[in-house]
């Protein structure tokens, strides 16, 4: 690693644990005071990076994208705006892509509120990230209840992913195809899906996908498995044997949700990242925060910022 890299890295890592406290400090500090004084306005934390540099400049001298996940209802939000404009290279919209909304009744989809993310997006050259095509969670009644065949099953998933990643072909980087189908203790969770299709409803989702989008990277995105541990080996095992079938999947999200009193431990995350590069799976961090109980202490803020540090550099290294 050259030393202009290991500076950039230092700066970046900085970055990281000024700007995490940061944020979450003038949040609540702006709440208390709006509370104090019954003005009610949104609560942005607004910062100023040290120096010259953006988080996206930084990021990408390092080889990397920096991102955030945006809703719809924050856009209206203009200081908003311009700080995921100025300091992102990637967005996620938050739910606006998920099932229950795009597609609330079997034969109705709704995209306006994730076409305007989208479009924010390109108006201001940020990557998209698409979340998420299939999981167990926010779903609509029509499929909660839903009493259907098996063919009936593998239809609906198969429509609702040739007609949501169909629409959005060439201007989302990547999706996150399936989204936590794994238990902790490895095992594949009992979700409609699994019942419904059985297991191979995810490859069928990833080729589906495929079909839909050939120039999208494909991610497989899940909690828990950031380290070394059962559900992280089933789903290497997993993965790897879905490549050796052809299915195209390229590259593994690790969500990193961690608490100040927890995080996983960064040799592990390390041994982690590498197996799964060594399957030519891209691997990224996609839904980082480090959670701190209420009310906090300097402590606590000083401990979430060395933990950004720690996993940060972590991911840098690997």
């Amino acid at each position: 690693m050259t030393m202009e890299k290991k500076t950039i890295i230092a700066i970046l890592v900085l970055l990281f644990a000024l700007i995490a406290p940061l944020g979450f400090y003038q949040t609540i500090q702006k709440s208390v005071e709006e509370k104090d004084s019954g003005i009610s306005e949104p609560s942005t934390p607004i910062y100023k990076p040290p120096g010259n540099y953006t988080l996206k400049e930084l990021a990408s001298r390092c080889g990397i994208m920096i991102g955030t996940c945006v809703s719809y209802s924050s856009l209206s939000d203009n200081k908003y705006r311009e700080i995921i404009a100025s300091e992102f290279s990637v967005i996620t919209p938050e739910n606006e892509l998920k099932f229950v909304l795009v597609h609330p009744f079997r034969s109705v989809y709704t995209f306006s509120r994730a076409d305007a993310i989208i479009s924010f997006a390109e108006e201001n050259g940020i990557k998209v990230r698409g979340h998420c095509l299939v999981w167990h969670q926010q779903l609509p009644d029509w499929i909660l209840n839903g009493n259907y065949t098996r063919e009936e099953w593998i239809e609906i998933l198969r429509d609702h992913i040739y007609t949501v990643v169909g629409r959005y072909k060439g201007r989302l980087y990547a999706w996150d195809v399936v989204n936590e189908a794994f238990n902790d203790d490895g095992t594949l969770r009992d979700t409609i899906w699994l019942r419904n299709i059985g297991p191979e409803y995810i490859k069928l989702a990833f080729q589906w996908a495929h079909e839909a989008d050939p120039d999208a990277l494909l991610f497989y995105n899940d909690y828990g498995a950031e380290a070394i541990n059962r559900k992280s080996n089933a789903i290497y095992e997993f993965v790897k044997n879905l490549l050796e079938e052809g299915v195209p999947i390229h590259g593994i999200g690790l969500q990193m949700h961690v608490r100040v009193e927890w995080y996983p431990n960064p040799q592990s995350v390390a041994e982690n990242i590498k197996r799964f590069r060594e399957l030519g799976l891209k691997v990224e961090i996609t839904e980082m925060d480090v959670a701190i109980r209420l009310p906090v202490s300097e402590e606590e803020i000083t401990k979430q910022a060395e933990i950004y540090k720690s996993i940060l550099k972590t991911y840098l290294n690997s």
